[in-house]
């Protein structure tokens, strides 16, 4: 479990899982974000962990290596979380069906 509170905890498992999706190691997640490759791995572990947070420009640029918005990241719930990154990876057309569908959900809310 991660050492710092719920933030840091989800932040450390969707990074870990998102990495594993990716098919890469620590270091090479840490080097192809811009990190020195002498710390990449130990950075990214601790990352994981939850021992450090990575700041808003690393998320980012952890994100981008990933294929994922920092947003991912953040999302304490599963559900949301993949609702993310699928509205994420859809092309314009797809996005404006969906957003359409949940206006007139919101809509007919009592």
């Amino acid at each position: 479990m991660a050492r710092g509170g719920k933030k840091e905890a989800v932040i450390a498992a969707r990074l870990r899982a998102a990495r594993l999706e990716a098919g890469l190691s620590q270091r090479e997640l840490g080097i192809q974000a811009g990190m020195d490759p002498s710390v990449a791995s130990p950075r990214v572990n601790q990352y994981e962990r939850g021992k450090h947070t990575p700041d808003t420009g690393t998320l980012l640029r952890l994100g981008q290596v990933l294929g994922v918005p920092v947003p991912y990241f953040l999302a304490d719930d599963d559900d949301l979380a993949m609702l993310i990154i699928a509205y994420h990876r859809m092309s314009a057309a797809p996005r404006r069906r969906l957003l359409a569908l949940a206006s007139r959900t919101e809509q007919a809310r009592p």
